[in-house]
C-alpha cells in the first residue's frame, strides 16, 4: 500500500499526519518507508533527521534520472533507517527546488512511481509527504501512489479550495492513475467546543465529502512531538490525540471501496 497525504494548502497538518499514521504502522509491526517530497523537509526532520546534512534521499535520486551522479546507486541507497523500529525514510533537502524544471522538462514524472514499484514489496505500506502545491513532485506522488487522503484544517476559506483541489484530482486520476482511490478527508485541528470549525466541517459535509473519523484534535502535544522529532505514540501513547490516530489508522486499515471521485 503506497498512500500519498496532500492538500494545496500550507499549514494543514500533512507531514503531522504522514509521520503519526507512519509511526503507529511500525509501531504495530508493519515494515514502513516515509518518502518525504516536500523542499522544507519538515517530515524528515520530524523523523529525527535534517534535510542539510548531505545524506542522498529524494533530491540525489531525481538528480540520477536526468544526470549521471548517483547513476550507480541502488534503491536501497536513498533510504536511511529512524531511531523507531520498522521505520525508514527517504528524505527531502532543499535541493529539490531547482530541480524541478529540469524534471518537468524531460518528462521524468513516471520515476518515482517506477522506483516505489521496486520498493513496494519490501515494505507493508509507504507514506508519501507533499509540497503545499500541486507541482511535479505532488503530481509524482499522485501517479505512484494507491491511495490518497486530503487534510483539512477547519477554515471556512479552505472548503472552495477543496473543491476546486478534487476537480484536479479527478483529471489526474482519469489521465494518470485510474487505480489511486481518493479515502476521504482528515479533519484536523479540530476544536470540538468552538464554533468556527464545527460551521466548516458542516459546510464540507454538505458538500458530500466523506469526512474521515475520528478527527483530529488540535492540541500541543502536537507541537511538543514536533520539537522532540517524536511520533506521539513515541512520545504520548495515552494521550487523546495519539488515541484518535490509533482510531484514524484502524479506520484507513479496514477493507473498504472510496468514492472513485476524489471522495465526495
Amino acid at each position: 500500500m503506497k498512500r500519498v497525504v496532500f492538500n494545496r494548502k500550507g499549514g494543514v497538518g500533512k507531514s503531522t499526519i504522514v509521520c503519526n499514521l507512519a509511526a503507529i504502522a511500525a509501531h504495530r509491526g508493519r515494515k514502513v518507508l516515509v518518502v518525504d517530497l516536500d523542499p522544507q523537509a519538515n517530515t524528515t526532520s520530524y523523523l529525527g533527521h535534517s534535510g542539510k546534512d548531505n545524506v542522498v534521499g529524494i533530491a540525489e535520486f531525481m538528480e540520477s534520472t536526468i544526470s549521471r551522479n548517483y547513476r550507480d546507486f541502488t534503491s536501497e541507497d536513498f533510504i536511511r533507517k529512524t531511531r523507531f523500529e520498522n521505520l525508514s525514510l527517504i528524505s527531502a533537502s532543499a535541493a529539490l527546488v531547482d530541480m524541478e524544471n529540469k524534471l518537468e522538462a524531460r518528462h521524468k514524472i513516471y520515476k518515482l512511481r517506477d522506483f516505489l514499484d521496486n520498493l513496494h514489496e519490501d515494505y507493508d505500506e509507504i507514506y508519501i509527504d507533499t509540497p503545499p502545491a500541486l507541482n511535479f513532485f505532488t503530481v509524482s506522488a499522485l501517479i505512484a501512489a494507491d491511495r490518497c487522503i486530503l487534510p483539512y484544517d477547519c477554515d471556512v476559506f479552505a472548503r472552495e479550495a477543496m473543491i476546486d483541489l478534487t476537480e484536479e484530482l479527478e483529471e489526474i486520476i482519469e489521465d494518470h492513475n485510474p487505480d489511486l482511490l481518493i479515502e476521504g478527508v482528515v479533519v484536523n485541528q479540530f476544536m470540538a467546543r468552538a464554533k468556527l470549525p464545527q460551521q466548516a466541517v458542516e459546510q464540507l459535509a454538505k458538500e458530500k465529502f466523506k469526512l474521515l473519523k475520528p478527527f483530529i484534535s488540535s492540541s500541543i502535544k502536537i507541537k511538543e512531538s514536533h520539537a522532540q522529532s517524536m511520533p506521539l505514540i513515541y512520545l504520548a501513547p495515552r494521550h487523546k490525540v495519539t488515541g484518535q490516530f490509533i482510531e484514524l489508522y484502524k479506520a484507513l486499515s479496514r477493507k473498504r471501496k472510496p468514492a472513485r471521485k476524489a471522495a465526495r
